[in-house]
């Protein structure tokens, strides 16, 4: 469905290590207007409670591609703290403790049209994470 109107984008972050959502996550928001275009950083925001942005900023007119910037790094040291206070009898990880996040950040590029949504969930956990096109 392509519009004269600017694409939008929302996401949510899901931790699936801890089996919900990330709640205090930055999340910057960029678009260009063509592949040889450079980034126009356009603002940003922070999970809330139940994981969502639900205030990115609105994309210009012409965009044709969008960066998320996730700042995984505090929410990972903070969640590994209250996940260690939570299985305390739990057996000590592989590594021998909490060591660095190995995922400090993570970056998302995909490609836009006008007059489409975009909502792009981020799946995190401490070795991986994925994303994918969510309704």
């Amino acid at each position: 469905m392509s519009t004269g109107t600017t694409a939008s984008v929302s996401t949510h972050v899901l931790d699936t290590s801890a089996g919900r959502p990330a709640a205090g996550v930055a999340v910057r928001l960029a678009a260009r207007s063509g592949r040889a275009a450079d980034w126009r950083e356009l603002g940003g925001s922070a999970t809330d409670a139940d994981g969502r942005c639900g205030d990115l900023p609105a994309l210009p007119r012409g965009t044709t591609h969008v960066r998320l910037d996730f700042a995984v790094e505090p929410y990972s040291e903070g969640a590994a703290g209250k996940q260690a206070e939570a299985r305390q009898d739990a057996p000590a990880d592989r590594d021998g403790g909490a060591g660095p996040v190995f995922f400090p950040e993570v970056t998302v590029t995909f490609a836009v049209v006008p007059g489409e949504h975009y909502h792009v969930p981020l799946l995190l956990s401490p070795f991986g994470y994925s994303v994918y096109r969510g309704s």
